[in-house]
């Protein structure tokens, strides 16, 4: 068998890359350092649909990255490595996912209380699939974790996180999750499905205890319910709202003083969920459902540097609610992404280093 240090020996990261592997890397899933768990599911997408396709987009982008990053130089020598996408699964997300559009479009046009038999139980069907999901997810998370690797998940729509953070929460008794977002995603049972994506951290704050704190930084569309939800959370959520951020970049504050101030409500073990849509438009447009204002690609991987400098250690993240479009552009935007937080995060691990 050829060792990892024979692979990195043989392999030159200034030519092009394996093809098929995510960023074009010589390693497979036991070999490699980080999975990445593809999740294509976007059942309870309300506006448009296309995140489904985000995983292998990304994975297809991937390999014009190029790979060495200037203040961690070692990061393609980790070892990144992407499970399969079954294509049972986008069979069954395009199943359910035409189930949950009837209800919604029923939701939305029907100005009438009836509803029919079938409709009716359309949401028992959807949270009861959407559980099934959960489990699955948690199961490969855990798989991965007990063979010692660091994991991560490309979604998909942002409900789909929810079993990495309980698989997590099986090894940490106390962690945080940093949330950059344009969504505040503290809705109960949105449109009557209650793994929503924009219900996902209604429900890692509900059904994991072992989240202490939800620091949400980018929020800009909201509604009264999530506004009172984290008001009642007695510090448990802190919320930086877009507004505010630009707010006070325009009276002088720097990005650097805002990310102290983010990162000071954070606990020493950080969760990472990252919706796209927490950028600019700009750089997600395709995304389904894009928000005016929003973070520039260098804040957050500055933010996400940061929280690593401060001593603190990413346990996991994920990137959701990438939607490729006909230009592939948000892929783009995303696989770069994949690639600084899959490092990043093996910094704070101790598995790769900063440089002075």
């Amino acid at each position: 068998m050829i060792t990892k240090e024979e692979i990195i020996a043989n392999f030159d990261p200034n030519a092009p890359g394996v093809s098929g592997n995510l960023f074009g890397l010589p390693f497979n899933n036991d070999n490699a350092e980080l999975i990445i768990i593809p999740v294509p599911w976007e059942v309870t997408v309300s506006y448009s649909a296309g995140t489904a396709e985000g995983p292998e987009a990304i994975l297809d982008a991937s390999t014009q990255v190029d790979l060495f990053i200037k203040d961690i130089p070692d990061a393609w020598k980790l070892g990144i490595s992407m499970l399969p996408v079954s294509e049972k699964f986008k069979e069954e997300n395009q199943k359910f996912r035409d189930l949950a559009s009837r209800y919604i479009k029923w939701l939305e046009e029907n100005e009438e209380e009836w509803i029919s038999d079938d409709l009716k139980v359309i949401p028992t069907t959807i949270n009861e699939v959407c559980e099934k999901l959960n489990i699955y997810v948690r199961s490969q998370a855990l798989k991965q974790l007990e063979k010692g690797k660091m994991v991560a998940l490309l979604g998909g729509d942002h409900s789909t996180p929810l079993g990495l953070i309980s698989a997590l929460a099986s090894q940490h008794d106390n962690f945080g999750i940093l949330q950059i977002d344009a969504h505040a995603d503290l809705r109960k049972a949105y449109e009557d499905f209650t793994y929503s994506h924009a219900s996902i951290m209604y429900n890692a704050l509900e059904k994991v205890p072992q989240v202490s704190k939800l620091v949400q930084v980018g929020i800009r569309d909201f509604c009264e319910e999530e506004v009172e939800y984290i008001n009642q959370s007695q510090g448990r959520v802190v919320t930086f709202y877009d507004e505010d951020l630009k707010n006070a970049q325009l009276e002088g504050d720097t990005w650097a003083a805002i990310c102290k101030k983010i990162i000071k409500n954070l606990p020493k073990q950080v969760y990472i969920s990252f919706d796209i849509d927490g950028l600019d438009p700009k750089l997600c447009p395709n995304t389904g459902t894009p928000v005016p204002g929003g973070l520039e690609y260098h804040q957050v991987i500055y933010l996400f540097k940061q929280v690593v400098r401060s001593g603190r250690t990413i346990i996991g993240f994920d990137l959701n609610e990438v939607s490729p479009g006909e230009d592939d552009w948000d892929a783009n935007v995303g696989a770069r992404l994949l690639y600084q937080m899959g490092n990043i995060m093996a910094v704070s691990q101790g598995k790769l280093s900063f440089t002075a």
